[in-house]
Order: C-alpha cells, then structure tokens, then sequence
C-alpha cells in the first residue's frame, strides 16, 4: 500500500502486477486524486474501510492472485460504497467478465493511458459533485 496525504478524492489501484500497479499509479499521479496502491483486493477492502467515502476510482486487474479476484472486488464496492467509479482491467478473455455490475467499466490490457485518464477525471467530477 502507498500513500494517501490529503482530504483530496482518492484513486485506488489494485494491481498484483508490481509493474503494472507502478505504471498506473504513475498515470493517475498526473490527475487531481491522491492514489494509493495495493497488491491484493483484501487490501483494497482494508482501505475502503478506513477512507471509503474519499475514494472516486477503483482501478483494479480481474486477476489478482489468491484470493478475491477483481470482479468480487467490484461486487463488493458496488454493494458497499457505489458512489466509487469502478474500472476493471484484464489482459485474459473478455468473456470473463460478462458478469460485472452494470456500472463497471472494463478495460483490455493494454490500456492506453488517456483512457485511465478520462475515468479518472469522470471519478473527480463525480466526487466533486457529491
């Protein structure tokens, strides 16, 4: 897990990846969230507790390792905190993903940075607005 310093909306990565998570942290460095990265979606649900109403973005990979997988990740962030944009990545098979809350968006590896970039203004203009 990194950092979080301010009251400022939060962008939170999920990425078991270590160069993966380094590089969309990097991407979403450059907008107005603070970011915090994490390497398992346990993780992720630990800092959602704690700070849940100041994230705006989940970035998250379906695939993380063992135990909860990205789509559960999603699930449970739709059910518990559904003001979070949530936006899922994989590099497998889209069919995999038919299953996702509606409001997921999904993104195939490789994504292109302007696209993080645009749901990360959406996710700050949403949490600006509430």
């Amino acid at each position: 897990m990194d950092r979080s310093h301010t009251d400022c909306p939060i962008a939170l990565v999920v990425e078991d990846d270590a160069e993966v998570r380094n590089l969309a942290t990097a991407v979403l460095e450059e907008t107005d969230l603070d970011v915090i990265a994490c390497d398992s979606a346990e993780a992720a649900i630990s800092v959602l507790e704690r700070a849940g109403g100041q994230v705006a973005l989940l970035f998250a990979d379906v695939r993380l390792g063992a135990g909860m997988d990205g789509i559960a990740l999603a699930t449970a962030v739709e059910r518990r905190w559904p003001d979070v944009r949530v936006v899922l990545t994989s590099g497998g098979d889209a069919r995999g993903v038919a299953g996702l809350p509606a409001q997921v968006v999904y993104m195939q590896k490789p994504w292109r940075a302007l696209d993080v970039l645009v749901q990360a203004e959406h996710a700050t203009m949403a949490a600006r607005a509430a």
